[in-house]
């Protein structure tokens, strides 16, 4: 095992992973809003939206206003990433006023054809014109990795195909790539067996865990990574998200149980524990349902008791 760190880094994806599968179009009033609050909580890098045809996902159609006007009102030190997972997205997303982008590929061949109707090896081929302008515009590219552990099509993934995914997109230019156990599957066992794959190809410091919460076990997949080394975490503010190619498929982590877990073994997040509940709660209340992170609904529940209690 490698020594833990000492500070980690949060990585929220709730406005654009989070509300991409919502049904119901939500404003872009609001999108901005979230931003804003969760940028004031500390949060320092932010998904801000994704430039994807809004045939395919018609809740960031307003990918182009969110983010200019998140630019225009922008916290200083905040990033922005926004997901681009062609070169056309890209040259929408750099017009747009993006500093950060993300491409998207997957470690089963039965997933990246439903997410994004190609082969892995099509996949890697769309983005590298995508790294190759970004490199040229001075823009920064985050990997994705889907299906790390599991598919809801083949089932378990070889760790092997993992690595050599993500190897291919540090290859290209990522900075940085994000494993995603998308459809939640995965346990610290099952984990810690990929990135142990992952990281003899990949240094550990350029790795970061994206894991759903479908099986209860996201957080103790991320104490298993944290023992890894691992020290970037996406989550998804009031564990909003699924993933619409994955049935079942519940939430991202929710950001307030990643800090919860962190801030109580003593790591630092640079994040706002209670202000991060007052965001769960607000924009849970927007989509008409209550927060589904254990942390914020118990610390809710608390404030609500101590208030009946003065």
């Amino acid at each position: 095992m490698t020594a833990m760190p000492n500070r980690v880094k949060i990585v929220e994806v709730g406005p654009r992973d989070g509300l991409q599968n919502e049904k119901v179009l939500v404003p872009a009033d609001t999108k901005v809003e979230l931003i804003r609050r969760l940028a004031a909580a500390g949060l320092r890098s932010i998904e801000a939206t994704s430039f994807v045809s809004p045939k395919w996902v018609p809740q960031m159609g307003d990918n182009a206003e969110v983010l200019g006007r998140v630019l225009a009102g922008s916290a200083s030190g905040v990033d922005y990433p926004v997901l681009t997972p062609n070169l056309k997205g890209f040259e929408a997303a750099l017009a747009a006023g993006a500093r950060e982008v993300a491409v998207f590929g997957a470690a089963s061949e039965s997933f990246s054809q439903k997410n994004i109707n190609c082969s892995i090896a099509e996949s890697l081929a769309r983005f590298r014109p995508v790294t190759e302008a970004a490199q040229a515009a001075g823009v920064r590219v985050r990997g994705y990795v889907s299906c790390v552990v599991g598919c809801p099509y083949e089932g378990e993934i070889d760790p092997v195909k993992v690595a050599e995914v993500a190897e291919t997109l540090i290859s290209m230019g990522c900075y940085e790539v994000s494993l995603g156990d998308t459809i939640g599957s995965g346990n610290p066992t099952s984990v810690q067996r990929m990135l142990e794959a992952v990281m003899k190809r990949v240094a550990v410091a350029r790795l970061a865990g994206h894991y759903h919460d479908t099986y209860g076990m996201a957080v103790a997949n991320i104490h298993a990574s944290l023992q890894m080394g691992v020290a970037v975490f996406d989550a998804s503010i009031g564990g909003l998200g699924g993933c619409p190619y994955a049935a079942g498929a519940s939430g991202n982590v929710a950001t307030e149980d990643v800090v919860w877990l962190l801030h109580g073994m003593g790591i630092e997040t640079g994040v706002d524990l209670d202000g991060l509940v007052d965001i769960a709660a607000w924009i849970s209340a927007q989509l008409g349902r209550e927060p589904a992170s254990r942390v914020a609904r118990a610390v809710l529940a608390k404030r609500a008791k101590a208030v009946l209690n003065e």
